[in-house]
């Protein structure tokens, strides 16, 4: 059984910051290949980064040079640095492991303007 679960949402103003942790339990192996996704009310859920087996990265083009994906193998847990935080961004943010397809509960990001 693998489980995720993500932390460090919160209510922010436009411009401000937020790091979001997703920390992943019953198999380590799961952590090779993650992603960051978010979900608006009324919207489907959409993709916002990933981080493979290989270290490489990918962002959406909404986010690029404004969030930085890294996770810590030791620790399991996988983060999401996000800066420059526009209203836009409100969304619930969820971690999934594609190496294992096993999804996180969610953490709630709103950004006031």
């Amino acid at each position: 059984q693998v489980q995720l679960v993500e932390s460090g949402g919160g209510s922010v103003q436009a411009g401000g910051s937020l790091r979001l942790s997703c920390a992943v339990f019953g198999y380590s192996n799961c952590m090779h290949d993650m992603s960051w996704y978010r979900q608006a009310p009324g919207k489907e859920r959409e993709f916002v980064s990933r981080i493979d087996s290989f270290g490489r990265l990918r962002y959406a083009d909404s986010v690029k040079g404004r969030v930085t994906i890294s996770r810590d193998n030791v620790k399991n847990t996988l983060y999401l640095q996000m800066n420059s935080l526009v209203p836009e961004d409100t969304a619930m943010y969820y971690c999934k492991t594609e190496s294992c397809n096993y999804w996180g509960q969610g953490t709630q990001v709103t950004v006031s303007s």
